[in-house]
C-alpha cells in the first residue's frame, strides 16, 4: 500500500499549470515538524517535502495561502527527473 497522511504548511507555491489533458496542475513544497516515538524515545522530525496537486485539489492549493495549516492524504511517487520522492496530493483538509 502506498498512502501517505502528512500535517504540513505551504511554504512554497508555482505558477498554476495545465497538463497536456488539461488537468490544472500545482507543483507546491510543504514544510512538516512533530514529535515521534521510535525506539521508546522521542524524536523531532523536521522535514521539507516536494509536492503535487491535480484537477480540483490543485484549483484549491492555488487558492490557499501560502503558510497555512493542512492535513494532506496521497501517495509517494518518483519526480519527473526519477530523483528523490514525489508527494502526489489527493486530498486536503484545513487544520483549525
Amino acid at each position: 500500500m502506498n498512502r501517505v497522511e502528512l500535517s504540513a504548511q505551504i511554504i512554497e507555491r508555482k505558477v498554476l499549470r495545465y497538463t497536456p489533458a488539461g488537468l490544472p496542475a500545482l507543483d507546491l513544497v510543504l514544510a512538516h515538524e512533530s514529535t515521534v516515538t521510535e525506539a521508546q524515545q522521542d524524536r523531532k522530525v523536521k522535514l521539507d517535502v516536494k509536492a503535487v496537486a491535480l484537477g480540483p485539489v490543485a484549483e484549491q492549493l492555488n487558492r490557499t495561502d501560502i503558510g497555512t495549516s493542512l492535513l494532506v492524504t496521497g501517495f509517494l511517487g518518483a519526480p519527473r527527473n526519477g530523483r528523490g520522492v514525489l508527494l502526489h496530493i489527493t486530498a486536503l483538509t484545513d487544520i483549525v
